[in-house]
């Protein structure tokens, strides 16, 4: 190529543009960078017709999940309450089986035993007898009276061993701490539930005690005394019957299926997990994507690629031919 020939290359525009400037993807070689999404902000991302529809799909997703989540705590509910039932039934049917052979003075209540219907014999101590407050019975607000009774025989494997040691038996609910008469005077066979001694309250005052507690009862009434303590079902010879006897004891979370109550998490999870996808797609999309290599197209009139220097040397080596 002459000299005049290459002013004449220089000077002419560039094909693509107005202005001469370079066609945006062109280079000097064969492969360009291509376009990435641009960087925007999270509420650009989340209104872009691409995420509102996933927001729709997710959402939808979600509150299936969150319906299903109920309706497995309502079947929790459902059958919890069934079994309870079932439950207690089976514990008023349930003989009576001796003190001496669950539990002893001094020793540490075990969780099986909560609700296990034992017989005991003694003598109640009129003189020991107090009301706890603030306990409901059948909708109503009153008083549990709590009297301490003298084991005499404990029967079962224990036996006689444990005469002597004090048994807090609550006799049953009454509405004002006037309406608790004496207990049954003389030897008493009783029959009750066992419970697990409560967490230490305020102590005895006035002959009220907020908890039935082992540990503040030791105080008041002497030793050994139960770890636990019976609610009454019946003795011989009978008490008043105008104290209202309890239902049997229960624990916590007795009113509901274990098995259904998972099933519900389980479905709030995975609507969650719904909720957390949609967001981090929209962090993804306002991130832009990534760019990468790719293989460009030269426009028309483009300039060819430049050949290697390797392929240059190549050509000057090569012998002529004639």
């Amino acid at each position: 190529m002459t000299a005049s020939e290459q002013a004449q290359a220089d000077e002419a525009p560039r094909v693509g543009t107005a202005s001469g400037e370079a066609a945006p993807g062109a280079s000097s070689g064969g492969w360009s960078v291509q376009e990435a999404g641009e960087p925007t902000t999270m509420l650009r991302a989340a209104v872009r017709p691409r995420m509102l529809g996933m927001l729709v799909l997710l959402a939808v997703a979600a509150t299936v999940c969150g319906l299903l989540g109920a309706w497995q705590l309502d079947r929790a509910e459902v059958r919890g309450h069934r079994a309870q039932a079932e439950h207690e039934a089976s514990i008023v049917a349930a003989e009576p089986v001796p003190l001496g052979d669950e539990l002893s003075p001094q020793t540490a209540f075990r969780g099986e035993l909560v609700a296990r219907k034992v017989s005991v014999t003694g003598s109640y101590e009129p003189a020991g007898q107090l009301v706890v407050p603030d306990r409901v019975h059948d909708g109503a607000t009153g008083y549990l009276v709590l009297t301490p009774l003298r084991v005499s025989d404990a029967g079962g494997a224990s036996g006689a061993q444990d005469a002597g040691a004090v048994l807090p038996v609550v006799r049953g609910w009454v509405a004002s701490p006037q309406d608790a008469d004496e207990p049954p005077a003389g030897p008493v066979a009783v029959t009750g539930y066992l419970q697990a001694s409560e967490q230490a309250g305020d102590g005895v005052q006035d002959g009220t005690v907020s908890a039935i507690s082992s540990a503040e009862l030791v105080g008041e009434w002497g030793g050994p005394i139960y770890t636990g303590y019976l609610v009454l079902v019946g003795s011989q010879p009978a008490q008043d019957p105008a104290i209202a006897l309890l239902e049997p004891p229960s624990t916590p979370g007795s009113g509901l299926n274990v098995q259904n109550l998972a099933y519900a998490a389980q479905w709030w999870i995975f609507g969650g997990f719904a909720a957390a996808l949609w967001l981090r797609m929209v962090r993804d999309e306002a991130r832009g994507r990534p760019a990468g290599p790719g293989p460009s197209v030269p426009g028309p009139g483009a300039a060819p690629p430049a050949r290697g220097s390797a392929a240059r040397d190549d050509e000057a080596g090569a012998p002529d031919q004639q």
